[in-house]
């Protein structure tokens, strides 16, 4: 049943820019608009309240609840380190729930600040770790803050009809996840979406152990910031960087190990905390709520873009997490063209350079997200969502499919081949062949073509020309494809490698290149796409780590290697008459920290441990250099 509204709905939208004052520029914010302000407030009335925890700690918690009393509403829960802000009962959010579509069709809207954050008591610990076995009152985590949360909400709000949503994009999908974990009998949907997940293998802060060092320096310059008390007052994040060029400012950044004491007064605890656990150990595999998942009751939507710059990682193993370990629980995942959070706002029609035929996200939020919290929490019609929701790039096409990957796709080999050829047929050559490339660390492979201070998501989908260009990036290029091929699944890198060093990392790029002969067109004006290299996924892996993220190994100077590494999921299709491309090179920079190609802590070298190394990549029938994917359909 939808509200009665008090004022007509106006369509006509009058954009407003949209920004954000919250401690982390990552967060997606939905598009708001003058009518949604005027509506919002002629038909909620908000509260402010501070939630009890078992162990006496009090959250700071604002409540949006409907006007109209001649119903009951179920509640909408989002839990976050980012504030609630705007303050104050007389302040109003621009936007509620995940779109405005459920404040129009009438929900009681919850946001919380964590424990520790903002104006919540407590200390405050990022991506807590889940404890599983709660003895005394003083044993809490995320999720049991989130059960005392909703036990104080189904009995102390008026009008709420007994059933509870929770949902959250980036950290917040974090705690939308452990809110699954040991959940309330209240809580009957949850939506993690960009959830981050494991902040070691693959989401923000590190991927397959290497630092993400542009974009873990900004965001922590803030979020790492100590909150003696609780405060409305944002922390700015660190502006002086003196140069629009991030290139420059990370070269001059000297020796991680000092960058604590030298731009955050060695106040910054998160910061330390990544200096002092460079390995997978005990520190960073609790952080994780993976092995966590167990007995879900509720139904779970994960959601996530193939584009996410930050926490693509996160979707794809939470879903995966919960259908090992829970077969009979409703799980569903959807999987969009978007960047971190771009289902929440826009249409989705495009990034850059790249077309997608359709406005996805306004269908997503209305056919896929609406529908599903309606059907759970408001008894709506099953909207007979399928297993996976998926949006085949390439062909710009939405795919159901009944599990993910799908079955119908079968495992295939894409070779690299001498005089930079790739293809699916292996290798002949009995004798060593290779390529190789002189790494330095002094000059390293930048990550985009852009002078740019912030990390921003345009590198995701940017013309890879740029890196192809240089010499210390390998290029292996298919001939035109006679027939589509489409991917759908897990990526893997499986490099033969050696080197002059003692460490190196391999980057690894699929990529689409376009024909000359291409029609496609580009909604950036002047902008030509014959030869466009569209990055379908990349991904880096620190060559120490290739046989256990825990105990790291140095690699013997000459002697031939095996490095195998995930490099995510994809779903694309390659058109008939484009090439597949695989480029690999061993830096990153600035988005990757700079690896000394010497076997030691990064985080305690000097700028004397960096040196210059030679790199070859093999590839024979013995030593077979290859990427595997997932084809739905047979291919060259």
């Amino acid at each position: 049943m939808k509200m009665k509204l008090k004022i007509p709905f106006v369509r006509r939208l009058l954009a407003l820019a949209v920004g954000t004052v919250l401690a982390s520029p990552l967060l997606a914010q939905p598009l708001v608009n003058k009518q949604d302000s005027l509506f919002l407030a002629q038909n909620y009335t908000k509260m402010e309240r501070m939630i009890p925890m078992r162990d006496g700690v009090k959250l700071f918690t604002s409540i949006y609840v409907p006007k109209n009393t001649s119903q009951k509403y179920p509640i909408l829960l989002d839990r976050t380190p980012y504030s609630v802000a705007p303050y104050g009962e007389d302040k109003y959010k621009p936007s509620l729930g995940p779109s405005m579509l459920f404040a129009r069709d009438g929900y009681i809207f919850v946001y919380q600040d964590v424990r520790g954050r903002w104006m919540s008591e407590g200390e405050f610990v990022a991506v807590r770790p889940h404890n599983p076995d709660k003895k005394r009152k003083t044993d809490v985590d995320e999720s049991s803050d989130t059960y005392d949360s909703i036990d104080w909400l189904i009995k102390n709000l008026p009008n709420n009809n007994g059933r509870v949503g929770t949902w959250g994009i980036s950290a917040p999908g974090f705690y939308t996840t452990l809110t699954a974990i040991d959940a309330h009998p209240a809580l009957k949907a949850v939506s993690p979406q960009a959830p981050v997940t494991d902040w070691y293998m693959g989401d923000d802060r590190h991927h397959n152990g290497a630092f993400f060092l542009m974009g873990t320096f900004a965001f922590l310059s803030s979020y790492g910031k100590p909150r003696p008390v609780p405060t409305s007052k944002p922390s700015p994040g660190f502006s002086a960087y003196g140069t629009p060029d991030s290139y420059t400012f990370y070269r001059q950044v000297g020796p991680l190990s000092k960058i604590n004491e030298r731009f955050f007064n060695n106040e910054n605890k998160i910061w330390q905390e990544m200096i002092d656990h460079p390995n997978y150990d005990e520190f960073w595999q609790a952080r994780t709520p993976v092995p966590h998942l167990k007995n879900i009751k509720p139904a779970v939507m994960t959601v996530g873009g193939w584009f996410d710059q930050e926490d693509l990682y996160g979707p794809l193993k939470t879903y995966a997490g919960i259908e090992s370990k829970n077969p009979k629980t409703k799980n569903i995942l959807v999987m969009g063209p978007w960047i971190h959070g771009g289902w929440a706002r826009g249409n989705g029609d495009a990034l850059g350079n790249i077309k997608f035929g359709s406005q996805t996200a306004p269908y997503y939020r209305e056919k896929i997200e609406l529908a599903f919290f309606n059907h759970h929490l408001k008894d709506g019609p099953d909207p007979q969502l399928p297993e996976a929701s998926i949006f085949l790039t390439g062909s710009n096409e939405w795919k159901q499919y009944s599990q993910w990957p799908p079955k119908e796709s079968e495992e295939r080999t894409i070779y690299l081949h001498t005089n930079g050829k790739l293809s699916f047929e292996a290798p002949k050559e009995t004798e060593a062949v290779f390529d190789e490339y002189l790494s330095d660390p002094k000059k390293p492979v930048p990550y985009t073509n852009e002078v740019r201070i912030v990390r921003g998501s345009d590198f995701m989908y940017e013309d890879q020309r740029f890196a192809a260009a240089r010499p210390d990036v390998l290029v292996y290029e298919s001939e035109p494809l006679t027939e589509d091929v489409t991917i759908t699944g897990n990526i893997m890198a499986n490099l033969f490698v050696s080197t002059t060093g003692t460490d190196a990392d391999f980057v690894v790029k699929l990529i689409d290149v376009y024909p000359d002969t291409t029609k496609a067109t580009s909604p950036i004006p002047m902008t030509k796409m014959p030869g466009f290299q569209l990055m379908v996924r990349g991904e880096v892996m620190r060559a120490k780590f290739r046989n256990s993220f825990s105990k790291p190994e140095p690699l013997k100077p000459g002697e031939v290697t095996e490095v195998k590494f995930d490099m995510q999921d994809a779903a694309h299709t390659f058109r008939k008459g484009h090439k597949m491309m695989v480029q690999v090179q061993s830096s990153w920079f600035p988005l990757v920290d700079r690896n000394p190609q010497k076997f030691m802590n990064i985080y305690d070298a000097t700028e004397a441990d960096f040196q210059k190394a030679t790199h070859r990549v093999y590839f024979s029938n013995k030593n077979p250099s290859h990427v595997k994917v997932r084809v739905l359909n047979k291919g060259i």
